[in-house]
């Protein structure tokens, strides 16, 4: 019987050299097949966050975004470590091995549905019971993915990176290929996890988001001989040396790995003390990032690290906008929009994975092709257009919720069309930014280098938590609900649509300092 460490350790498979799948490394789509599957899993569950928290927990909607925010931002978080780690001691394959087995407990704890919360009246106050159990193994399956989160996610973008040489103009169009898997996992997730968990029981929602983890851990370690060796140890001896008797490095990795589980369960229960955590754990990388660059890098590291870390810090405003979909603009679905009678608001999450499949080729083909005729922009100038983009999906559905009906509601078409917006933004940032970490980085800390760009998206994450909960609505009806939405959506959309000019107008001289012809 094959133990957790047979498993992370798996019989060295042939690494022998093979043909390219499509025109791109077959390792590709390994690591394709395995994100859709963890995405699967993450984006199934996220469908249901925000409603299970408020319907079935009776969290209020500022509460619950904060919880949502917080959980995200420690997910974002988490890779930093994660990559550090696998950089120095695991090599990405073991982390992302190890991250999966979590991952699929984690994914399976919150089958576990125990009782709903209840509102009672206590000397003449209403408070909200919850079981204390139930409570605690939410929190706790939350931890889970975390910390499982933390080993995986930064890594697996990371062989993708490896698969290519720093000049193969296959690169960006690879990312947007590796996106789109994340994307179709999340799709078919959000659609079936968010309708078997809002009409057949939670338990049945994030069930279905588990066995997908199981499937995507299996995908992992049965397609290892395509990586052709990518993502190994960088010391296999100093990581097999024993640290006391019986115990080696890499076991006792593994060990402080599930201390971090329970490190985060009690900090993902904390929501107001997480704030200052991040700000100080932020300010720590952003200050050994420069001191690195200044005193560690050549001129052209120098400035590539730089102008990497001023573009990670402008993709927070993107993101603290765009992860709005997974609480308040769900909350603002289920109330405010004509959904008729088979979706659900959960189900709606699923435009987003689902613009990003019709429209990732195009933007895969369009790169390619401006680049061969020199009129590709820079990555950059991609930044800029991602952040208006997503600013001016605020300003159509401030536009819908002028024609909204006297029953409060907002016709679908609306809501679609900001999905669209977001989603030709999120192409223009996401893969791209993948794609100018694995280039610009420092090659001794690559792997950390991708977990800070899923540290941005933490900060991001929980300024979006913050920002949700200014659209937090009480037993208002709809047409007041529709009232408080609308104007903080047109906050935001001036708002990103202003960074987004700012950041066009100073990409030609972040660009020059990219040195990519260097």
């Amino acid at each position: 019987m094959l133990s957790i460490f047979d498993i992370i350790h798996p019989m060295e498979q042939n690494t022998s050299t093979t043909n390219d799948l499509l025109g791109q490394p077959r390792g590709l789509f390994v690591l394709f097949l395995t994100e859709l599957w963890e995405r699967f899993s993450y984006y199934g569950m996220r469908a249901l966050l925000i409603l299970y928290l408020t319907k079935h927990f009776l969290f209020g909607d500022g509460e619950g975004g904060l919880i949502v925010g917080s959980y995200a931002a420690l997910v974002y978080a988490m890779p930093v470590l994660g990559g550090m780690i696998a950089d120095r001691y695991l090599g990405f394959r073991k982390a992302i091995t190890f991250g999966a087995i979590l991952l699929v407990c984690g994914h399976f704890g919150m089958a576990f549905e125990g009782p709903p919360a209840e509102r009672v009246i206590v000397d003449g106050l209403t408070i909200v019971q919850r079981d204390g159990l139930h409570t605690q193994v939410f929190y706790l399956s939350l931890a889970l993915i975390v910390v499982g989160v933390g080993f995986l996610k930064a890594n697996i973008s990371s062989i993708v990176g490896q698969l290519y040489s720093v000049n193969d103009s296959r690169r960006d169009a690879g990312f947007t290929i590796f996106y789109m898997g994340i994307n179709l996992g999340a799709l078919v997730a959000t659609l079936l996890c968010a309708y078997l968990g809002e009409n057949y029981g939670w338990r049945y929602g994030f069930g279905l988001a588990g066995v997908g983890m199981l499937v995507g851990l299996a995908t992992f370690i049965s397609g290892q001989r395509h990586l052709l060796g990518k993502g190994e140890p960088p010391d296999r001896a100093a990581l097999s040396a024993s640290v006391l008797p019986g115990l080696t490095k890499e076991i006792l990795i593994y060990i402080v790995g599930v201390i971090a589980v329970l490190g985060v369960w009690q900090l993902i229960q904390r929501t107001g003390e997480l704030g200052l955590v991040l700000s100080v754990f932020g300010s720590l990388v952003v200050a050994w990032i420069i001191w690195f660059s200044l005193a560690k890098c050549t001129p052209v590291e120098r400035d590539r690290m730089l102008v990497m870390l001023v573009l990670m810090i402008l993709s927070i405003f993107f993101w603290a906008l765009f992860e709005q979909a997974g609480s308040s603009l769900t909350l603002f679905t289920d109330r405010n929009v004509a959904m008729g009678d088979f979706m659900t608001a959960g189900m709606f999450q699923s435009l987003n994975p689902l613009f990003i499949i019709i429209c990732a080729p195009l933007f895969a083909w369009l790169w390619v092709q401006l680049s061969r005729q020199g009129l590709e922009p820079s990555t950059p100038t991609k930044f800029g257009l991602g952040v208006l983009q997503v600013g001016l999906g605020f300003a159509v559905l401030v536009f819908g919720t002028a024609q909204a009906g006297p029953d409060g509601k907002v016709a679908v078409i609306w809501l679609a069309l900001m999905y669209l917006l977001h989603t030709t933004g999120e192409l223009c940032l996401s893969p791209v930014g993948l794609s100018m970490v694995t280039k610009l980085s420092v090659a001794r800390v690559g792997g950390m280098m991708m977990g800070v760009w899923f540290l941005s998206s933490s900060f991001a994450a929980y300024a979006a938590g913050m920002i949700a909960g200014l659209m937090a609505i009480s037993d208002t009806g709809a047409s007041e609900s529709l009232m408080i939405y609308s104007n903080v959506f047109e906050k935001l959309a001036i708002f990103a649509v202003v960074i987004g000019v700012l950041i066009l107008i100073i990409s030609p001289f972040l660009y020059k300092r990219m040195h990519l012809d260097s």
